[in-house]
């Protein structure tokens, strides 16, 4: 089939944001697929014409929109509209079989349907995020007339899918409610890159990272690895830092981008652990993750106490699983329970004092580190293998197309 994609922030293993559309789009091309990728380039550029790449098979269509996370809410919005309307003009110049318009931003949707409706083919939309309530909940949208507008949006893209991908099953429940049929839901969560993870010589790589970064070889390392943004919640883990300053041997690797990234470089500075416990570093590339996370003995995902963040489907959290490292969480809801299920990481408490009391108690069981560690894996290899979700994306394709 012949598969026309939009995601508006598709990036492959050189840059620095999630991967999830490079990799099961490769996957699909490797499965005998054609992919056609429309999406946008972000970086500076004096160009604003369409370009196009060929990545590990895929077509990819760039178009030049400018946006960081740490524009303002009117400039992301800007962004969101511009690049819709280039990609429902570009996307009308192709053909294909079947349309996989994958959020945030919702705003996907609009060019996904209207490229759908003009080559006559089914359109599957992906939830990544349940729009609008994270942007209502923390704040974003307050004008009661945006919130209106959102949720009108919401029900567009809902009611206007032949089939739906949750990334979660709480994300599935929140289009339930919107009363989308069931049977045309189908949850395919972020995903496992095992072999991406799986690193040879892995003490040599951990202590030539560490040595590289200022690390002492002997320490225990608590990696956030991640974006720095207000729903994340990343001053938490400055609160830890201080908490635990007294541990000479117990240190706190940060390394992300995102608005927030300014705030808690200062926070941490303020508190005293910048450069000493608490070390802070931007984005690295993808294909540097696995040494990163070989570094770390824990592995952290955080975000702000609010119970519609409890169906979110983390990057990080799953590249802790491919890793093989012990998860650590501050927050409930699935990710929690398939943690205590599978016996591969914990729970924090919310209070810092708290959290810091249950990480020394960690550490001190070095034995149960490594157990969580090898279950942590073992859980991505049942559950999360990216080849197999990749085949159930491919099943959900068809059957959109099949009708």
């Amino acid at each position: 089939m012949k598969i026309i994609y939009l995601h508006q922030y598709f990036s492959n293993l050189n840059g620095n944001v999630g991967t999830r559309s490079f990799e099961m789009g490769r996957r699909l091309v490797k499965m005998g697929h054609e992919v056609h990728m429309i999406t946008s380039y972000t970086d500076k550029t004096d160009d604003y014409e369409w370009f196009e790449t060929l990545e590990e098979g895929i077509n990819v269509h760039w178009y030049p929109v400018q946006y960081r996370n740490s524009d303002g809410f009117s400039a992301r919005i800007l962004a969101f509209f511009k690049f819709s309307l280039a990609a429902l003009i570009k996307g009308r110049t192709l053909s294909g079989d079947v349309v996989f318009a994958t959020s945030t931003p919702l705003t996907i949707i609009l060019p996904g349907f209207f490229i759908a409706r003009k080559l006559s083919i089914p359109l599957v939309f992906e939830v990544r995020d349940l729009w609008p309530e994270l942007p209502i909940a923390i704040g974003a949208l307050k004008n009661p007339l945006t919130k209106f507008m959102a949720r009108m949006l919401e029900k567009f893209a809902y009611r206007n899918s032949n089939k739906i991908v949750a990334l979660s099953d709480g994300m599935r429940d929140g289009v339930l409610k919107l009363d989308y049929p069931e049977k045309d839901i189908s949850v395919i969560p972020n995903s496992c890159d095992l072999n991406f993870f799986k690193i040879d010589h892995e003490v040599k790589v951990r202590n030539d990272f560490r040595e590289q970064h200022g690390i002492p070889l002997d320490a225990k390392v608590i990696l956030y690895a991640g974006t720095f943004g207000r729903i994340n919640g990343v001053g938490y883990m400055v609160e830890l830092a201080a908490q635990l300053a007294e541990h000479t041997n117990i240190f706190f690797f940060a390394v992300g981008h995102g608005a927030e990234f300014s705030n808690i470089s200062m926070l941490a500075s303020k508190a005293g652990v910048l450069g000493n416990n608490f070390i802070l570093k931007e984005s690295l590339r993808k294909s540097e993750m696995p040494n990163l996370f070989c570094s770390a003995d824990v592995i952290l995902s955080l975000f702000i106490p609010l119970v519609e963040m409890e169906a979110n489907s983390a990057n990080k959290f799953f590249d802790g699983l491919s890793a093989g490292r012990c998860v650590l969480i501050n927050y409930g809801g699935w990710q929690e329970t398939l943690l205590q299920e599978s016996q591969a990481g914990f729970r924090l408490s919310r209070e810092a004092d708290v959290a810091a009391d249950q990480l020394q108690k960690l550490f001190d069981s070095p034995e149960l580190i490594e157990s969580c560690g090898r279950n942590a894996r073992a859980a991505g290899e049942k559950f999360f293998s990216r080849d197999n979700l990749a085949k159930k994306l491919e099943r959900v394709l068809n059957s959109a197309i099949d009708g």
